[in-house]
C-alpha cells in the first residue's frame, strides 16, 4: 500500500478545485465566494451544503459533516481513503508515490528540515528587532516598509556572524547535518567547519503549500556583496522552480477580490503591493517563470497578470514568459501583461505616485497575443516580400507549438487576420464601408456634390453572358481549399496574399488558413468539421451548396490535385483581371474624366479594347495560366492609346 505523505496530499488537493470534484455529484450554484447546493447526506428542499474553493473544504449544515474532496468521496461514494486518493490523483495527473523501504525515513527527514527552517525564521525575526538588526530596520524604514508588513511577511535579519544561526539551532537540538541539508549552513569541501549561509542580510521566509517555511531569500545590506539577493539552495523541501513567493495568501486574496493574481519580479514588490492594499501579488524566486509555476498560477486564476519592469530586461523577461507559456495555453487559460514606466518597478511607483498609478498600469494590460505580435513585428524587417514571408512562416511555427488544438486554431486565425490587415493594400480614405457591398457615398466627406449610390445591379447583358459575380470569383478559392486542403501547401503564397472583399468569405479564409497551418496534413472531412464550429460556418455552408460552383469539375471533391491546382491558377488569373486590373482602368479613366471629351473618348475606346481582350483571354486561360501577362499587356496598350490620343 503506498504511503501518502502530507506533502503529497497537499499537492493533490492544490491541483483540484473542490467545486469541480463535488459538482459532479451535487448540483452547485455560485453564492458569493462559495458554492451552494442540496445536501448529499440528508433530504432537504433548501440548500444547506456549501463548498469553499479557497479554503478547500465543504460544510453541510443539515448533517454537520465537514471535510475535503477526499473525505467527500469516502462519505458519498463509499470509497476507502486509498481508493479516494488514487481516484483523485488520476484526475489531477499526479503520479502516485512509489512505496519503498526508505519512504518513511524520507518523510521523517523532510519534517525535520521544515522544523529547522521554521526555527530559523523565528531567529531571524527576533534579530531584526535587536541591536544587530538596526541597519536592516533603517533600510526597511527608508523603503517605507511598515511594522504591519514586517509582521505579515515575517521579515527578519541574519547577523554578520558566521555562526550565530548555527549556534542557536544546535542549542535547540538540531543536528549540523539537518541544518546543512536544510540549506541553512554551508559545509566547505576542504573539511573545515560549517558556517551560516546567510549573513548580514534582510531575510524573507519562503513558504510551501502547507504554509510551513521551506526556504529563504536574503537581501544583502553590503553594497559590495557578491550577490544582491541570495536564495536557499535546492533541498528535499525546496525546488525554486516549483514555488512562488506569497502564493497561498495571494491565492485566497485573489478569490476574495474576484481579481487575477499579479506576478512581480521581486519580494519587495510583493510586500509593497500588500501595503498598498493589493494582496494578490506573487513573485518567482529569481528565475524566469517555469512550467510548474505557470501551472500554479492557472490553478488559482485563468489569466494572471505578469507585471514587469519597464526596461529592456523587463521586456526580455516578458518575452521569455510568452515563449514558456505558449505551448501550455488551454481554452480560457492564458497570461496578460502590464509594463511599468521605464526605470521603475512596482515598489518605486507605489512610493512615488501611490496605488492609483499602479491601478492605471493594470488598466493598460495587454493579452499574450498582443505582446507576441508586437515582439515579432519589432524583430522582423518587413520591407521586402521575402522578409514578410519569413515573418509569416515564423508565426506559423510559433502557432504550431501550441498543444491545444482549439487554442492553436484561434491563434492561427488571429495572427492571420493581423497579417492581412497590416499588409492589405490601402483603400480610399473617404469610402464609407458601413454601407452594403457595392454601394456607398461617392465623393469626399463635406463635398456638397457628395451623393449616395446604391449597390450596382448586374445588367441584362451581364446576366445573359453568365459572368461570375465577385462573390463567385472569390468563393472558387475557398471551395478549392475546403475540398482539397493539400492545395494550400502547393499554393501557400497565393492563398495568404488573396485580397478577399466579401466579409463572410474573408472570415472563412482566415479560419481555413489558421487550422491548416496548425494541423499539417489535415483532410477535407476534418477541415469541414472544424469550420462548422467556428464563426465561418454560415459562409462555408453557402460555398458548399452553391449550384454554380459545383458545375466546375476541378472544384469537386473527387478531382485530382493536379487538376485542382491548374483550375485554381486559371481562376486566380481571371480574378486578378476582373478586380485588380479593371480597378486600375477605372482609376485611369477617372483621372482624365475632367480633362475633356477627347480624353474620355480615348479612355472609353481603350477600355472596350481591353474588355474584348479579356473575353479572348478567358477562353485561352483554360489551357494555360499565362493570362495575367496578357491582361497586363492589354492594360499597357490602353494607357499608351490614351496618352497618344490625349496628348497629341
Amino acid at each position: 500500500m503506498p504511503r501518502f505523505t502530507p506533502d503529497f496530499l497537499d499537492e493533490l488537493k492544490a491541483r483540484l478545485r473542490p467545486s469541480d470534484v463535488i459538482g459532479r455529484y451535487v448540483k452547485l450554484k455560485k453564492q458569493g465566494n462559495e458554492w451552494a447546493g442540496l445536501s448529499p447526506f440528508t433530504k432537504e428542499k433548501t440548500p444547506s451544503f456549501f463548498v469553499n474553493d479557497q479554503k478547500g473544504f465543504y460544510h453541510c449544515f443539515s448533517s454537520g459533516k465537514h471535510g475535503d474532496v477526499i473525505s467527500f468521496l469516502q462519505e458519498t461514494q463509499r470509497l476507502t481513503f486509498v481508493e479516494a486518493v488514487e481516484s483523485l490523483a488520476e484526475e489531477a495527473g499526479l503520479p502516485l508515490p512509489v512505496e519503498t523501504p526508505g519512504e518513511a525515513d524520507r518523510a521523517e527527514k523532510a519534517q525535520g528540515l521544515a522544523e529547522a527552517s521554521g526555527a530559523a525564521a523565528k531567529f531571524f525575526a527576533a534579530m531584526l528587532h535587536r541591536a544587530d538588526g538596526r541597519a536592516a530596520m533603517t533600510y526597511l524604514t527608508a523603503r517605507e516598509v511598515t511594522p504591519e508588513q514586517i509582521e505579515a511577511f515575517a521579515i527578519g535579519f541574519a547577523p554578520s556572524s558566521r555562526s550565530a544561526l548555527k549556534d542557536f539551532l544546535i542549542n535547540k537540538g538540531f543536528t549540523e547535518e539537518t541544518l546543512i541539508d536544510a540549506g541553512l549552513l554551508i559545509k566547505p569541501d576542504d573539511g573545515s567547519a560549517s558556517y551560516d549561509r546567510f549573513r548580514n542580510r534582510i531575510m524573507f521566509p519562503i513558504h510551501g503549500s502547507r504554509e510551513r517555511v521551506i526556504a529563504f531569500g536574503g537581501r544583502a545590506l553590503d553594497p559590495d556583496a557578491r550577490a544582491k539577493y541570495l536564495n536557499s539552495p535546492e533541498t528535499p523541501l525546496f525546488h525554486k522552480g516549483s514555488v512562488l513567493y506569497n502564493y497561498a495568501p495571494a491565492r485566497i486574496a485573489a478569490a476574495e477580490d474576484k481579481a487575477p493574481l499579479i506576478v512581480c519580479e521581486g519580494y519587495m514588490d510583493v510586500i509593497a503591493l500588500w501595503g498598498a492594499g493589493i494582496k494578490r501579488a506573487v513573485a518567482p524566486l529569481g528565475t524566469a517563470l517555469t512550467e510548474d509555476q505557470l501551472a500554479l498560477l492557472w490553478r488559482a486564476v485563468d489569466e494572471p497578470i505578469l507585471c514587469f519592469d519597464g526596461d529592456k530586461a523587463g521586456r526580455g523577461a516578458a518575452h521569455r514568459s510568452v515563449d514558456r507559456a505558449l505551448p501550455m495555453l488551454r481554452p480560457g487559460k492564458s497570461l496578460r501583461f502590464a509594463f511599468m514606466p521605464e526605470g521603475k518597478d512596482p515598489d518605486d511607483l507605489l512610493r512615488a505616485e501611490g496605488a492609483g498609478a499602479f491601478h492605471q498600469i493594470l488598466a493598460d494590460e495587454l493579452p499574450l497575443v498582443d505582446v507576441l505580435w508586437d515582439r515579432e513585428i519589432e524583430n522582423h524587417a518587413l520591407d521586402t516580400p521575402e522578409r514578410r514571408a519569413a515573418l509569416r512562416a515564423h508565426l506559423r511555427d510559433l502557432v504550431k507549438a501550441i498543444a491545444d488544438k482549439d487554442v492553436r486554431g484561434a491563434y492561427g486565425a488571429d495572427l492571420a487576420r493581423r497579417l492581412d490587415e497590416r499588409f492589405a493594400p490601402p483603400r480610399k480614405k473617404w469610402e464609407d464601408r458601413r454601407t452594403s457591398p457595392g454601394g456607398g457615398w461617392r465623393g469626399k466627406p463635406g463635398d456638397r456634390n457628395q451623393r449616395y449610390a446604391p449597390p450596382a445591379r448586374p445588367t441584362a447583358d451581364l446576366k445573359r453572358r453568365g459572368a461570375p459575380s465577385q462573390w463567385s470569383r472569390e468563393a472558387v478559392f475557398l471551395l478549392a481549399a475546403v475540398n482539397h486542403p493539400a492545395l494550400i501547401e502547393r499554393q501557400e503564397s497565393a492563398f495568404f496574399d488573396l485580397d478577399i472583399v466579401d466579409a463572410g468569405l474573408k472570415t472563412l479564409l482566415s479560419e481555413i488558413l489558421a487550422v491548416v497551418s496548425a494541423n499539417t496534413g489535415l483532410d477535407s472531412a476534418a477541415l469541414k468539421s472544424h469550420l462548422t464550429h467556428t464563426g465561418a460556418a454560415g459562409p462555408l455552408e453557402r460555398v458548399l451548396n452553391d449550384p454554380e460552383l459545383s458545375k466546375q469539375r476541378f472544384l469537386r471533391p473527387e478531382a485530382e490535385i493536379d487538376e485542382v491546382e491548374q483550375g485554381f491558377r486559371n481562376s486566380l488569373a481571371h480574378h486578378l483581371s476582373e478586380s485588380t486590373l479593371k480597378q486600375e482602368i477605372a482609376r485611369s479613366a477617372s483621372q482624365i474624366f475632367t480633362d475633356g471629351d477627347e480624353g474620355w473618348k480615348a479612355a472609353t475606346t481603350a477600355r472596350e479594347e481591353l474588355i474584348n481582350s479579356n473575353r479572348t483571354s478567358d477562353a485561352e486561360a483554360r489551357d494555360d495560366g499565362d493570362s495575367p501577362k496578357r491582361f497586363e499587356d492589354a492594360l499597357e496598350r490602353m494607357k499608351q492609346s490614351v496618352d497618344t490620343k490625349f496628348n497629341r
